[in-house]
C-alpha cells in the first residue's frame, strides 16, 4: 500500500475528531476522502503531508511513519508528492510560468532553459494553452487556476498527487473537465491520487474507491459498487 492510515486518533483540545481510523490506499487507485461536514477529511489529508499531526495513531505514506521522521526525511518525502489545494495556492505576484518552475528551482540543479522547458510542458499537461504561462492568477479563471495549481503540484514528477476539493467553486462543465484530466494524468504518468471531494460526480465516475468518515470512525471503505450492494441506505444518504 501506497498509503496506510493505523488507529488514528485526532483530537484538538476536548474535541475528538478521529477514533481510531484506519484504512490504506493502493498504488495508482484515485481515492477519495468522504464525509460530512466536520468529518475530519481534509484533517486526514494534512496529516498525510505532514501539516497536521494525529494525536496517536501511525500514518504511513510511501513506506514511511511520517508521525516519526527527521527534518531531513521529511524534506525528501515532500519531493515525492504533489499538492494541490483548494483555491489554488498560487502566488500572486508570480506569472503562472514562473510558479510551476518554482518547485524545480527550489530542489534542482536543472539549468534555466530545462527548468523553462519542463514547467512550460507541465502547463501544456494539465490542458492549458501556452500563453497562459504569462499570465497572473489575478487574470485566470476559476478553473485555470486550479489547473495551473495543479500543473505546480506535478512540476517534480511525484508519485502521490494530493487534491483538497478540486472541482469546488467550479462550473459543472468546468468540473466535469477537470475530472476528465485527473484520469487522463492517472493512466498516462501512473500516479496515485488522493482527494477530498463532496462532489456527487467525481465520487461515483473517477475514484476507484473511497472512505466515508462518520461519528468519528470509518462508516465505509470500498467502492461505489459495493457501497451500493453493502449498504444501500448508506449510499441513498450520503449521495442527498
Amino acid at each position: 500500500m501506497i498509503v496506510k492510515a493505523e488507529n488514528i486518533i485526532t483530537k484538538f483540545g476536548v474535541n475528538t475528531v478521529h477514533e481510531g481510523v484506519s484504512f490504506g490506499i493502493n498504488k495508482g487507485e484515485i481515492f477519495g476522502l468522504l464525509g460530512g461536514s466536520g468529518s475530519g477529511k481534509t484533517t486526514l489529508l494534512r496529516q498525510m503531508i505532514m501539516l497536521q499531526k494525529p494525536t496517536s495513531g501511525k500514518m504511513y505514506v510511501l513506506d514511511k511513519d511520517v508521525t516519526r521522521l527527521s527534518l531531513k526525511e521529511e524534506e525528501e518525502l515532500r519531493l515525492k508528492w504533489g499538492v494541490l489545494f483548494q483555491f489554488g495556492a498560487l502566488f500572486s505576484t508570480l506569472s503562472v510560468l514562473e510558479n510551476v518552475m518554482l518547485p524545480l528551482k527550489e530542489y534542482t540543479k536543472l539549468p534555466d532553459f530545462f527548468i523553462k522547458e519542463l514547467a512550460l510542458l507541465k502547463i501544456q499537461m494539465v490542458g492549458l494553452d501556452i500563453k497562459t504561462a504569462d499570465l497572473f492568477p489575478a487574470q485566470l479563471s476559476g478553473g485555470m487556476k486550479k489547473r495551473a495549481g495543479l500543473a505546480r503540484a506535478l512540476a517534480l514528477d511525484p508519485e502521490i498527487l494530493f487534491l483538497d476539493e478540486p472541482t469546488s467553486g467550479l462550473d459543472p462543465a468546468s468540473s466535469r473537465d477537470f475530472d476528465a484530466l485527473i484520469l487522463k494524468l492517472r493512466e498516462l504518468l501512473g500516479i496515485t491520487v488522493v482527494m477530498v471531494t463532496h462532489d456527487k460526480d467525481t465520487i461515483q465516475n473517477v475514484l476507484d474507491r473511497f472512505i466515508i468518515i462518520g461519528d468519528k470512525k470509518i462508516a465505509f471503505e470500498g467502492s461505489m459498487d459495493m457501497l451500493e450492494i453493502s449498504n444501500p441506505q448508506l449510499m441513498q444518504r450520503f449521495m442527498e
